[in-house]
């Protein structure tokens, strides 16, 4: 006879597990606990079987008779239904464990070697801050371009941050031809979708003080600024040295000789070994935050261990002092600022200034001799910027010194 509602319900545990029989090998197994679990005998392969559906009530009498009727399917199909089962199950585990997260953290460990510290640091940020809460926890196998869109691109371009959600696309886009290519999902959905670039504004230039009196003002708030001794260093230095905000907070001990006043490291954008000359007044900054960094790798360590400053702790610091750092001041326009006043102020020699710039400059004799190229001159022209600068601090007239050129 076939099982109704009313039998299952009313069915006692006995001291050990007992079989109430449905139709088509289905039953329900009463344990001694009482609890009531659904299974079908089936015969496959010439060998008897098992397949579990689940426990009542939670798997009602009509769902359990309908897997019975998919199972029984299947088999006339020639499928083995506990086998179908097992890949469902394994595949739901690891769609699971192979969230978008785990498979994009994968691929960036991949990806990121060889690259600079800088570039696949700003790759991670985009991930942590703007992909991995939207869409982090989704097995990769679910994220489809409408998903993608609705959470993540969407969400930033109405922010105004066209460019950052074009990029959080390419990103996205990346990993999950990274799954494909993997084994991980079967095919790659994203595949031909990546929207053209975003149009680019007009570039507008770092913000940079170059009058005068006015960097005699800046220069004076730095000497008065409160925060830590290692960033009050930083921005002392930066307008004596004026290289990329980067290079300046990556400063590493080992690059700098100060018995010989100098500086080499080897710059990434250009590809260029680069050599800055260091004026008196730098060499002492540096000898004084010697005794407070001098045992880390960095000049000027932040606050996580081995790590320098971040890259938003120059500009943080002129925000803190007043300045407007959209449109006053920028931790790069020290280095306009030394391009304008050396040229306009100093008239010294302009390819004097973009080999001091570490811009590189076309040289029949190569790289190496570009780094050294006008080195006596160059030394006379940082030290002679160094004081042009004092005078600027203290307030002295501004009188222009050309035989630095």
């Amino acid at each position: 006879m076939s099982l109704s509602d009313t039998a299952i319900r009313n069915a006692k545990p006995k001291d050990k597990p007992y079989r109430m029989h449905d139709d088509g090998g289905l039953y329900v197994e009463v344990s001694p606990a009482g609890g009531r679990l659904w299974r079908m005998k089936y015969r496959f392969g010439g060998k008897e079987k098992r397949l579990s559906f689940g426990a009542y009530p939670a798997v009602s009498l009509m769902e359990a008779r309908k897997r019975r009727e998919k199972a029984r399917e299947e088999l006339a199909e020639g499928k083995d239904p506990g086998e179908t089962k097992r890949t469902q199950k394994a595949a739901i585990v690891a769609a699971r464990s192979n969230t978008f997260e785990v498979v994009a953290r994968k691929w960036f460990d991949d990806w990121k070697i060889g690259l600079s510290e800088d570039y696949v640091n700003r790759v991670l940020s985009r991930l942590e801050r703007d992909v991995f809460p939207a869409i982090g926890k989704l097995p990769i196998s679910e994220v489809k371009r409408a998903v993608v869109s609705e959470k993540v691109i969407d969400p930033i371009a109405a922010r105004g941050a066209l460019e950052t959600a074009w990029r959080a696309m390419c990103d996205v886009v990346v990993v999950i031809k990274y799954a494909a290519d993997k084994g991980i999902i079967d095919r790659d959905p994203m595949e031909g979708m990546l929207p053209p670039a975003p149009k680019r504004e007009k570039t507008k230039h770092f913000a940079a003080i170059t009058d005068p009196v006015k960097v005699g003002e800046l220069l004076r708030s730095i000497d008065q600024y409160s925060g830590s001794h290692v960033v009050r260093a930083a921005l002392a230095l930066a307008p004596l040295v004026f290289v990329r905000p980067g290079e300046l907070r990556a400063a590493r001990w080992a690059d700098i000789d100060l018995e010989r006043a100098q500086w080499r490291y080897y710059v990434r954008k250009t590809k260029t070994d680069h050599l800055v000359l260091l004026s008196r007044q730098a060499v002492a900054i540096l000898r004084g935050i010697e005794p407070i960094s001098g045992r880390d790798e960095f000049v000027f360590p932040g606050t996580r261990a081995g790590r320098p400053i971040s890259n938003a702790t120059i500009n943080r610091a002129l925000q803190a002092m007043g300045y407007d750092t959209q449109e006053e001041m920028t931790g790069h326009g020290f280095r306009a600022m030394a391009r304008t006043l050396l040229a306009e102020e100093m008239e010294c020699s302009p390819e004097m200034i973009e080999h001091q710039l570490a811009h590189k400059v076309p040289d029949a004799l190569g790289e190496a001799y570009n780094r050294t190229k006008y080195l006596k001159q160059r030394t006379v022209m940082m030290q002679a910027w160094a004081d042009y600068l004092d005078r600027l601090k203290k307030g002295a007239d501004v009188i222009p010194l050309r035989t630095a050129g």
